[in-house]
C-alpha cells in the first residue's frame, strides 16, 4: 500500500528572542520524506545557527542514503565547540518514512517522540547505539494508516516550570494531552498547533524556552479539485469541465459564471444558501455533482488570507477551523482534508470585472492562485495548476 506522509510544525521563540534556537528541516527524496528537528544549545542567534547547520547537514546526508554514523561524525567535526560547556552541537530527532510504510527514527538528547496509533500512545521499538561517545536511540518499524509521530524540543516538557507547574509539564503529561486531544481528522499542522498552544498557555504566553513541535502523519491520499473561471475559449468549456469532474475526490466550483457553465453541463441548478454567516463573504451554494459552490474572487481572497495565517511557523490559532462561511469551508477542504490539490483556472475575462468601479480583474485571480498554491506546497500538499 502506498501512503501519503504529511508533516507540519510550529516553532515559538523564547520570550525576548528574535530568532528561534530550534529548527525543522524536511526533504523529500526518492519516495522518502525525511524530517529533522534540531535544538541548538542555548537560545538566540548562536542556537539558531547551530540548529540550522545541524538540521540541514543531517537532512541532506540522510536523504542521500548516508548512515547515521556518518551524519553524527560530520556534525561533531563540523560545528564549533562551546568554550564554556565544551558541547559542540545541538540535539536532534530524525524521522524518515517511506511510501511503502518503512520508518526509521534516530533520537539524540531530545525528549522522546510520542507515537499515536488508534488514538493511544504506542510503545515503538528502541535500540541504543553509541556513536562518537554519544547515546543514540534508533527505531525501525512499519507504520500503519493514521499513525502520528509527535516530536518536540525540551521547551514542551519544560513548559510552565516555576510558573504554572513546579517541575514543568513533563513527558507523561504531554503524552496524556495528545491522547485526550486526539482527532483522526486533524492534520499534522493542527496536531502540532494544539500541543504548542497548550505549552504556550503553561508559559502564560511568555515562552521560557524555544518550543517546537513537529508532526509526521501517515495518511490516505485525498484529492480536492477546484475550478475557477471559464476557459478563455468557450469551445473548451465542455472538455475542461469533463476533465475537472473526472478527477477523483472532492470538487469545488468557484465563481458565478463558472457555476453557470458547470450547472448547464450537468443539467442541474445551483441552490444558494441565503444564510449570510459572514457579511463579508458571499454565501456558499450547492449543486448536484460537486461538493461546494462559492463566489469567486472575494471568497478565494479570504481563503488566501487564511492560508497566509496558517503557514506562519509560530501560528497556534485554530479558530479558522470553526468558521461556517464559504471561505472557511474551502479552507478546511484544502488545508485539512486534501493531500493533493488540483486547480483548473480559466483565463476568460469576466464582463462584470470590466467596470472601472469594480477593481477586480483576471490578474488578481491569477495572483490569488499563485499565492494559494505556494502556501499549499509549504503545507506539504501536492499542487497542480492548469490554465485554460
Amino acid at each position: 500500500m502506498s501512503f501519503f506522509i504529511e508533516s507540519g510544525y510550529v516553532s515559538l521563540n523564547k520570550y525576548g528572542e528574535e530568532l528561534c534556537g530550534d529548527r525543522v528541516e524536511t526533504i523529500y527524496y526518492d519516495g522518502t520524506l525525511t524530517l529533522v528537528l534540531a535544538d541548538g544549545m542555548g537560545s538566540g542567534v548562536k542556537a539558531n545557527i547551530l540548529s540550522t547547520l545541524t538540521s540541514k547537514i543531517i537532512a541532506t546526508m540522510m536523504a542521500n542514503g548516508m548512515s547515521i554514523e556518518d551524519c553524527v561524525t560530520t556534525i561533531v567535526q563540523t560545528l564549533p565547540v562551546c568554550s564554556v560547556r565544551q558541547i559542540a552541537y545541538s540535539t536532534f530527532t530524525i524521522l524518515q518514512i517511506k511510501h511503502n510504510g518503512e520508518a526509521y527514527m534516530v533520537q539524540f538528547d531530545n525528549p522522546l517522540c510520542v507515537m499515536i496509533r488508534d488514538g493511544k500512545s504506542y510503545d515503538y521499538p528502541v535500540e541504543l547505539k553509541i556513536i562518537e561517545d554519544k547515546e543514540i536511540y534508533e527505531t525501525r518499524m512499519t507504520v500503519q494508516l493514521d499513525d502520528s509521530f509527535v516530536m518536540f524540543s525540551d521547551g514542551v516538557p519544560h513548559a510552565g516550570i516555576g510558573i504554572t507547574m513546579s517541575l514543568g509539564w513533563q513527558q507523561e503529561n504531554v503524552r496524556r494531552f495528545l491522547e485526550e486531544n486526539y482527532s483522526k481528522d486533524d492534520s499534522a499542522t493542527t496536531t502540532a498547533a494544539k500541543l504548542a498552544d497548550a505549552a504556550k498557555a503553561l508559559y502564560m504566553n511568555q515562552m521560557g524556552d524555544d518550543t517546537t513541535v513537529a508532526v509526521m502523519r501517515v495518511r490516505q491520499r485525498s484529492v480536492v479539485s477546484i475550478m475557477l473561471g471559464p476557459p478563455s475559449d468557450p469551445a473548451e468549456d465542455a472538455p475542461v469541465i469533463e476533465k475537472f469532474l473526472g478527477q477523483e475526490g472532492k470538487k469545488i466550483v468557484s465563481g458565478g459564471t463558472t457555476s453557470k457553465i458547470v450547472s448547464k453541463y450537468l443539467g442541474t441548478e445551483v441552490i444558494t444558501c441565503l444564510d449570510y454567516i459572514d457579511p463579508k463573504i458571499p454565501p456558499a451554494g450547492f449543486m448536484r455533482g460537486v461538493d461546494l459552490v462559492t463566489e469567486g474572487v472575494l471568497t478565494l481572497g479570504r481563503v488566501m488570507e487564511i492560508s497566509q495565517h496558517v503557514v506562519k511557523e509560530s501560528n497556534t490559532d485554530l479558530e479558522w477551523l470553526k468558521g461556517r462561511d464559504a471561505a472557511s469551508q474551502v479552507a478546511r477542504l484544502l488545508f485539512e482534508e486534501a493531500t493533493d490539490v488540483n486547480f483548473f483556472v480559466g483565463r476568460a475575462m469576466n464582463p462584470a470585472h470590466q467596470n472601472p468601479n469594480l477593481p477586480l480583474d483576471l490578474s488578481i485571480k491569477l495572483k490569488i492562485v499563485e499565492i494559494l498554491s505556494k502556501n499549499l506546497e509549504t503545507m506539504g500538499k501536492r499542487v497542480r495548476v492548469e490554465y485554460h
